[in-house]
């Protein structure tokens, strides 16, 4: 009975856990008013990451897609300009994703493969990891960023040299 009890309780916390980390995500961390509101048929997103001694080592890239229902084999990809933004007097800068929602793929027959459900996103941006200032992105109301964080090693490597034989 008490392993049981046990057993739900973990249960319990992992689904917790996992829903945690899967909702949206809703910031608060920086003042956001200086930047310009979003317009009709847009919305403001933030990504703001966390403050370390190491940011020079890091790197965020981020993408602007949404989930669509594709062929089970190509390679997919949204069409899309993403402008970048100074907020003057300020320092700061921010993105403008603009898109008509046209999506290009690759053409290859997919006999007998079931669609799936795919993240489709324009072409990446890398930028600086900077966990004092906020990333702000305005992207069509349907649309959201993902983003990854890349780190670099501590480890520092040598090349080698080529010589010729004359």
């Amino acid at each position: 009975m008490k392993n049981n009890i046990l057993k739900t309780v973990g249960l319990i916390v992992a689904l917790f856990t996992v829903s945690h980390f899967t909702m949206a995500q809703t910031v608060n961390k920086q003042d956001l008013s200086i930047f310009p509101k979003a317009e009709a048929g847009y919305k403001q997103m933030v990504i703001e990451v966390p403050h370390s001694n190491k940011d020079n080592q890091k790197r965020i890239e981020f993408m602007v897609g949404k989930m669509m229902e594709v062929d089970g084999c190509n390679q997919f990809g949204l069409t899309g300009t993403l402008e970048k933004k100074d907020l003057e007097g300020w320092g700061y800068s921010y993105y403008i994703f603009k898109t008509e929602g046209h999506v290009i793929s690759t053409q290859m027959a997919c006999p007998g493969q079931p669609n799936r459900n795919l993240f489709v996103s324009a072409q990446p941006e890398m930028t600086d990891y900077n966990g004092k200032l906020p990333i702000v992105i305005y992207v069509p109301e349907e649309y959201e960023v993902r983003f990854k964080i890349y780190k670099a090693e501590e480890e520092i490597y040598h090349a080698g040299e080529i010589t010729s034989n004359k």
